[in-house]
């Protein structure tokens, strides 16, 4: 497995115990199933629910009343599932513009399952683990990229899981 994480905010990368790179992509090509990619963290905070549920107007008790929260299984409110989604997902762009969405990108392509596995709480530090699945060639133009994107806390423990597609272009005959 080749897994890559990130190292700084300067788009300095870790390539697993190798040298350090830059993992910029240009093309369909420049991908490889198998490869794994690794977003830094960010914690989800009190600020986040209140501001995800003022955006959404999802005021369901289950995130903004401490009360109603300890009565249900999770015994404390918890993060949207979709503010989960959205942040851990975001995470991925923190490698850098051109890692997850090359430039060559054309389209999202679309979202094929998501899962919410566990909830999230105010206080867990959430990272997206990105996993190239499958790469097809479209055209000779055009390529699909299909990503397992698993969404997990500080524990290690898997909080969201989803599948998605993206097309990107491929490498002009003169540049393969």
């Amino acid at each position: 497995m080749l897994t890559r994480t990130v190292c700084d905010s300067e788009n300095i990368y870790i390539d697993g115990d190798e040298e350090v790179i830059n993992l910029e992509k240009l093309y369909f090509e420049d991908y490889k199933v198998g490869e794994v990619f690794v977003s830094p963290g960010r914690t989800i905070t009190e600020t986040d629910i209140v501001l995800f549920s003022a955006f959404t107007g999802d005021w369901h008790e289950l995130h903004t009343n401490v009360e109603y929260a300890a009565k249900t299984p999770f015994k404390e409110r918890i993060a949207h599932g979709f503010l989960g989604l959205v942040v851990g997902s975001a995470l991925i762009f923190r490698l850098g513009p051109h890692v997850m969405l090359p430039r060559s990108f054309i389209a999202f392509y679309g979202m094929d399952y998501v899962r919410f596995t566990n909830p999230i709480k105010i206080g867990d530090t959430i990272h997206c683990e990105v996993t190239i699945k499958d790469m097809a060639e479209k055209d000779a133009k055009r390529g699909i990229i299909e990503h397992e994107n698993v969404i997990k806390n500080h524990n290690g423990d898997q909080m969201i899981i989803y599948g998605t597609k993206i097309i990107v272009g491929r490498k002009p005959e003169k540049d393969s």
